[in-house]
């Protein structure tokens, strides 16, 4: 039997669930995000806990969970930014290397466009590690294309990544 998968947003009281998927992602693919695991390790554990609350309200952003069978295995978070531009965005996805063959990235980044979608917006953008040749290939499996904009990653300098987007159409499905 197939285990299921199901998304949905985090709740205000998720800042636990919050920190373990987000020092897990950093353990396991340190070189794919825009902070180090030390970096997450010291932050407070409330800060989790505001993160959470924040995320599971805010009509800018919001993060979104990846559950099997009911155990939390993936996140996404989606925002807009709030600059003139507007642009929306998706980051920090991550899923448990176990339940990766089940599409539950793609699930996660197909409910955070949806969400954006309901925004009102266009476009989703994701900045993506050239390192990370996975990655790339993943979003463009999903309709995102290279901006051919690119800048260091925050946390790993010498490393860039370039930005992607994935223009939404309101009469279909992200």
């Amino acid at each position: 039997m197939s285990p299921s998968l199901t998304v949905s947003r985090i709740a205000a009281q998720q800042g636990s669930v919050l920190r373990e998927l987000r020092t897990a992602s950093l353990r396991e693919a340190p070189y794919a995000f825009g902070e180090t695991l030390e970096d997450a390790l010291l932050v407070d554990p409330s800060s989790f806990d505001d993160t959470a609350a924040l995320h599971s309200t805010s009509p800018r952003l919001a993060t979104f969970l990846l559950y099997t069978e009911g155990h939390p295995c993936g996140l996404v978070h989606a925002y807009v930014e709030e600059t003139p531009s507007e642009r929306a965005f998706v980051n920090a996805l991550w899923v448990a290397p176990a339940v990766r063959h089940l599409r539950g990235g793609e699930l996660l980044v197909n409910v955070a466009s949806q969400w954006l979608a309901q925004l009102g917006v266009s476009e989703v953008h994701a900045w993506i590690s050239e390192e990370n040749r996975t990655a790339v290939r993943f979003y463009e499996r999903l309709g995102f294309g290279p901006t051919g904009d690119r800048r260091a990653m925050p946390s790993h300098e010498e490393e860039a990544e370039s930005l992607f987007v994935r223009h939404l159409h309101p009469d279909e499905d992200a």
